[in-house]
């Protein structure tokens, strides 16, 4: 489908309306967009609160300032699907600072989307967004609990700030719960009472122009996983939102260029929103990721020792549903080889069932991930330099011992100096990115981080 054609046959997205309703042991957030002359859509998401102490009305003005914002990036999802040039905003105000920083996350947070579909557009055409301009100052309204906030994805990232934090009183958040999230919870020692749980459902609408061949692609899922964890943070009286995106998330995929799967967990996004919440809904709440000061180097080092979480955890996006590693991703063989030097052949097996250096097929995906290739897989991994690192350094421990190379490692060998790489990269395990939010009383746990990755082996 041409971009020029949909953009000129539906040129209007509206974003219609929102709703916040309790029913029993849920709150319910709705959402109404339209694309005009197209169709409408109406997600829905629902938090589950049977387990919770609300401190914070769920419906204060404050919450709604919040669940207006989640539309705006709710929207993203529906609005794909024919990129339409005018955006109109019938339910809420935004000034010209805040019309600017939606249509740049929508922008940035498009970009791989924009790749993938070949649409080139720049940003002062890309849309139009037009809004009632009336603004207040934002309300001091807010409850404390004394609480940290954990997002979990169920990967190791998330494990390590769990594991981090263990010892502090924590809330977990899950979106669509999938079982290695609340095992993941459970490894650090807390029950299922401290998760919220939250489904988002998808308007089978957008499904349907799917499968017709209208526009599709990845959207900004991190940045509705911020929103609704402060949502859920200001209802529960949270004071911390404790993320786990590393200094890699700031790397782009296509070299020389800008365009990054991960950019709503980047630092640059992790800025902005701090400034949104502060400037437009509230105070009171530190959004922060506490792995921002490490690259994916370090935090798997520090995961290879937390042992308890190693049955739980799952990264691999195919195999979601059923619990598992697919084995046939790039997201899989990134996790395997970063965990490689620092996990035993038969500890990383009893992990993945199977050596994923032995595969052949995956030989494309292996060359993409260390830099071989202009293009990073699309994907939340890690940099180039860092998956060549490990995956050098794992090849070197094998050789000193005498053993056989798996193929992709023996191909590794045959192309690369892996000496010379390994000796270049020693310092990966030292480096700390200065350009992080992480408060001071949470500086403890970057300390043990730090001395963690610099510990000789």
């Amino acid at each position: 489908m041409v971009i020029d054609y949909t953009r000129e046959k539906y040129p209007v997205f509206i974003y219609r309306d929102y709703s916040i309703k309790r029913d029993k042991d849920e709150i319910i957030l709705a959402f109404n967009f339209t694309i005009e002359g197209l169709t409408d859509f109406s997600p829905e998401i629902r938090i589950d609160t049977s387990n919770l102490t609300l401190l914070n009305s769920f419906d204060s003005e404050t919450a709604n300032r919040i669940v207006f914002a989640l539309g705006l990036v709710e929207a993203v999802s529906y609005f794909k699907a024919v990129c339409p040039k005018t955006i109109k905003v019938l339910c809420g105000t935004l000034s010209e600072k805040q019309i600017h920083w939606f249509k740049k996350l929508w922008y940035n947070g498009l970009g791989e989307f924009f790749y993938i579909n070949n649409i080139d557009i720049d940003f002062e055409s890309f849309i139009e967004i037009e809004a009632r301009k009336e603004t207040k100052e934002p309300p001091d309204e807010f409850i404390k609990g004394g609480l940290n906030l954990i997002p979990i994805g169920g990967g190791k990232d998330s494990c390590v700030t769990l594991s981090l934090l263990k010892n502090r009183k924590n809330l977990f958040i899950t979106i669509n719960e999938q079982k290695a999230r609340t095992e993941c919870v459970k490894a650090a020692g807390f029950g299922k009472d401290y998760i919220i749980k939250v489904k988002r459902d998808i308007d089978k609408r957008l499904l349907e122009l799917n499968k017709q061949g209208f526009l599709n692609g990845h959207t900004p899922f991190s940045a509705i996983v911020a929103f609704l964890s402060l949502y859920c943070a200001y209802i529960t009286g949270c004071e911390n939102i404790a993320l786990s995106n590393e200094a890699s998330a700031n790397e782009g995929n296509i070299n020389g260029g800008d365009i990054n799967h991960q950019y709503s967990k980047s630092f640059q996004f992790e800025s902005d929103f701090r400034d949104y919440v502060s400037t437009f809904i509230m105070n009171g709440i530190e959004y922060f990721s506490l792995l921002r000061p490490f690259n994916e180097l370090q935090i798997a080092k520090y995961f290879s020792l937390e042992k308890e979480y190693h049955k739980a955890f799952r990264s691999c996006n195919k195999g979601a549903s059923k619990n598992i590693w697919c084995g046939k991703c790039s997201k899989c063989l990134f996790v395997f080889g970063i965990l490689s030097p620092f996990l035993t052949d038969e500890e990383i097996i009893q992990i993945f069932s199977k050596n994923l250096f032995d595969d052949y097929s995956l030989l494309s995906e292996f060359k993409s991930l260390y830099g071989s290739s202009p293009i990073k897989p699309f994907e939340c991994v890690g940099t180039a330099r860092e998956y060549l690192f490990a995956i050098s350094k794992k090849t070197l421990m094998l050789k000193e011992k005498g053993k056989k190379l798996p193929f992709l490692l023996d191909y590794l060998d045959k192309t690369e100096n892996i000496k010379s790489i390994v000796k270049e990269g020693e310092d990966l395990l030292f480096e700390f990115n200065s350009q992080h939010c992480v408060p001071k009383r949470f500086m403890f746990a970057v300390e043990e981080m730090k001395k963690v990755a610099a510990k000789s082996d």
